[in-house]
C-alpha cells in the first residue's frame, strides 16, 4: 500500500479509538470532569502525563530546532526536562497534599483571597490559550502534508476531533485517551529513528547511533559539521557564545514556566493518594526520556539528509518527498540565479530553501526511503501528540472558568449538574477560539509553547513556590508580583513579536534576550516585587501561616480548613 493509504488507515484507527474510548469513560460528575474521580493508577497517570507533557513541541517541532541550531538547541531540551523534574520532586507532592486540584484554586486559599484567585484565573486562561495555540498548528502541518488538505482546514479537523472527546469525557475522558496517544506518539516517534539509525550507522540505538560513525567511516557528527561548514553555517557541535545569555534565559523559562503550568499540576490529583502522585511523576519522567534521548539523534539525522539530499542538486530532480512538502507551502524553492540548481547556504541574499522547522521529523521517514507505513505512523504520532496536550490545555481552560470563576467567585451556590454542564459549554468555546488562533500562530510551534512557558514562569512560579515555602508571604505580595510578572512579560513579547504586530526588532532585544527567554527575567521581577510588598504589608492569618507550614510536613493529609478568611 501506499503511503497515502498507510496515513489514512493509522489516522483513521487511531481516531476512531479515541473517540470509542471518550463514549466509553466519559464524564457523569465534577469529579470525574475535572480530575478523573481520582483513582488512576499511577503508571497509567504516568503515560497520561507523558502524553499531555509530549505536545506537537515535543514531537513535531523540538527535533526540527534542534536540527537547524545544532547543540544550541539543546536549550530546549535541558529546559523542559529539567523543569519537569523540578515540578516532579519540589512543587506536585506539596500542591497535592494541600488539596486544590487548580492552580487558582491554590493561590485563592492559600493567599485568602478571592482577588488573588482572580488574577491566577486571568493568568491561567492566558498561558494555557497560549499554549494550545502552538498545538492547533502541529495538527494543521500533519493534516495539511498527508491528508492533502489545506493548513487551515487541517486546524479545523482537529477542532472536531478535540471537540468531541474533551467536551464529552473531561479529565476522565483525556485521561485513557491519553494513555492511547502514548503509546501511539513514543511508537511512532522512536520506530522511524531506529531504522534511520540502522541505516546510517549500521546501531539500532538512535541515543548511540547519531554518535557512531556512519557507513563511511567517519563519525556522524564530524560529517554534519563539515558539511554545515562548507555552507558557511557554524559548526552543528558549535555553541553560539555570543548568544550564551539569550540561552540561559530560555532554559530558565522553560524550566520554571514547567513548574508553574495549570494542565501538568492537575495530572497529580487524578491519582488516590500523594504517595501515588510521587510514583506517577517517576514513571512518566521515564515515559518522557524516552522521547527526550531520542531527538537529538533524530535532528542530527534528519539534517544530514536534507544537506546530502538537496544543496546543490537540480531542482528537476528532487525527489517526491520535496514536491509533495512544497505544496503545503511549508517548504520554498526561490531560484534566485535561475540556473535550476538548489542553493542551500546561509548567506541569505544567496540561499534558495527554505524549510518549515515543524515539518522535520514528518518528513524524515520520507527523506530517508522507509517503508509507507512507517510514514502513516509518524502522522498519526503527531496527531496524538498534538492533540493530547491540546485537550489537557483545553481542560485547564473549561475548569478555571467553571471552577474557579463561576463555582469559587461569582455562584457558589451553583448545582452539580450546572457547574458540569457550564464546564462544557466553556471548553467548547475553548476548543473553537484556540483552533482559530492556531490558524495564524506567533512562530514555529516549540516557539509559541516557550512563549507559554515565559508566561507561566513570570506569573505563576514565584506565587506557587513562595506561597509553599515562604509562611510570610501575603496575598498583596503575590498579587502584585503576578500582575507585574505576566504584564511586562506579555508586554515584552508583544513589542518584539512582528506576527502579532510589534515593532520591536531584534537588536534591540534587552540585553539579547529574545521573546522566548524573558520570562525568565519576568519571573525575577515577581520575585522581587513580591517579596518587597509582602515585609511591607500585613502579614498572612495566623491560620494561614500554619497551614503553610503544615504541608511541608513528612506526615499527614491536609486541606484547608474553611473559605471563611477569604474576602
Amino acid at each position: 500500500m501506499s503511503a497515502q493509504i498507510w496515513t489514512y488507515l493509522l489516522v483513521g484507527v487511531t481516531f476512531f479509538i479515541y473517540i470509542i474510548i471518550a463514549i466509553v469513560a466519559r464524564a457523569g460528575s465534577t469529579k470525574e470532569f475535572y480530575v478523573a474521580g481520582g483513582g488512576v493508577h499511577p503508571i497509567v497517570n504516568g503515560m497520561a502525563t507523558a502524553a499531555d507533557w509530549m505536545s506537537a513541541a515535543s514531537f513535531l517541532s523540538m527535533a526540527g530546532l534542534i536540527a537547524f541550531m545544532g547543540f544550541s538547541g539543546g536549550q530546549y531540551l535541558m529546559g523542559w526536562t529539567g523543569g519537569y523534574v523540578l515540578l516532579a520532586l519540589l512543587l506536585a507532592p506539596y500542591l497535592r497534599k494541600f488539596g486544590k486540584f487548580t492552580v487558582p484554586d491554590f493561590i485563592g486559599e492559600r493567599y485568602y483571597s478571592k482577588n488573588a484567585r482572580l488574577v491566577a484565573l486571568i493568568c491561567a486562561l492566558f498561558i494555557s490559550f497560549t499554549y494550545v495555540v502552538g498545538q492547533m498548528k502541529g495538527v494543521g502541518v500533519a493534516f495539511a502534508r498527508f491528508l492533502n488538505v489545506p493548513f487551515d482546514t487541517g486546524v479545523l479537523i482537529g477542532i472536531g476531533i478535540v471537540f468531541f472527546y474533551a467536551v464529552l469525557g473531561g479529565m476522565k475522558g483525556i485521561t485513557y485517551t491519553q494513555v492511547a496517544q502514548f503509546c501511539v506518539l513514543i511508537f511512532a516517534f522512536t520506530v522511524p529513528a531506529i531504522y534511520i539509525s540502522l541505516q546510517m550507522t549500521g546501531n539500532p540505538i538512535p541515543q548511540v547511533g547519531f554518535g557512531s560513525k556512519g557507513t563511511d567511516g567517519v563519525y556522524l557528527l564530524e560529517k554534519l559539521n563539515l558539511l554545515s561548514q562548507d555552507l558557511g553555517f557554524d559548526a552543528y557541535t558549535s555553541i553560539d557564545k555570543g548568544n550564551l545569555v539569550n540561552m540561559f534565559f530560555i532554559t530558565g523559562a522553560l524550566m520554571f514556566g514547567t513548574a508553574g503550568l495549570p494542565h501538568v499540576i492537575v495530572r497529580f490529583f487524578t491519582v488516590p493518594r500523594v504517595k501515588d502522585a510521587r510514583i506517577s511523576a517517576g514513571w512518566a519522567l521515564l515515559f518522557i526520556a524516552i522521547l527526550y534521548t531520542t531527538a537529538p539523534a533524530v535532528a542530527v539525522f534528519a539534517r544530514t539528509n536534507i544537506i546530502n539530499t538537496l544543496s546543490e542538486k537540480s531542482y528537476s530532480e528532487v525527489p517526491q518527498w520535496f514536491t509533495n512538502w512544497e505544496k503545503t507551502g511549508l517548504l520554498t524553492f526561490d531560484d534566485k540565479n535561475k540556473d535550476g540548481i538548489i542553493q542551500y547556504v546561509a548567506d541569505t541574499q544567496i540561499n534558495e530553501l527554505t524549510v518549515d522547522q515543524d515539518i522535520i521529523v514528518l518528513a524524515n521517514p520520507e527523506i530517508a526511503n522507509l517503508p509507507p507505513w512507517v510514514i502513516g505512523l509518524v502522522v498519526a504520532g503527531g496527531l496524538a501528540a498534538a492533540l493530547s496536550t491540546a485537550a489537557g490545555l483545553l481542560l485547564v481552560i473549561s475548569t478555571s472558568i467553571s471552577h474557579d470563576l463561576l463555582k469559587n467567585y461569582l455562584r457558589p451556590d451553583i448545582s452539580e449538574k450546572n457547574e458540569l454542564y457550564a464546564a462544557r459549554v466553556a471548553i467548547a468555546v475553548a476548543v473553537v477560539a484556540a483552533g482559530l488562533a492556531g490558524l495564524n500562530p506567533p512562530g514555529f510551534v516549540a516557539q509559541v509553547v516557550a512563549l507559554a512557558f515565559g508566561l507561566a514562569a513570570s506569573s505563576f512560579f514565584p506565587a506557587i513556590i513562595l506561597g509553599i515555602f515562604d509562611k510570610r508571604m501575603n496575598k498583596e505580595g503575590a498579587i502584585t508580583g503576578m500582575i507585574v510578572g505576566i504584564v511586562f512579560t506579555a508586554s515584552y513579547i508583544i513589542y518584539f513579536k512582528p506576527q502579532l504586530g510589534g515593532p520591536g526588532l531584534p537588536e534591540n532585544f534587552w540585553w539579547g534576550i529574545s521573546p522566548e527567554g524573558i520570562g525568565t527575567l519576568g519571573m525575577i521581577l515577581n520575585f522581587i516585587i513580591a517579596l518587597i510588598v509582602s515585609r511591607f504589608t500585613t502579614a498572612p492569618p495566623k491560620e494561614v501561616q500554619e497551614l503553610t507550614e503544615s504541608i511541608r510536613t513528612p506526615r499527614g493529609s491536609v486541606s484547608p480548613k474553611n473559605n471563611s478568611h477569604l474576602e
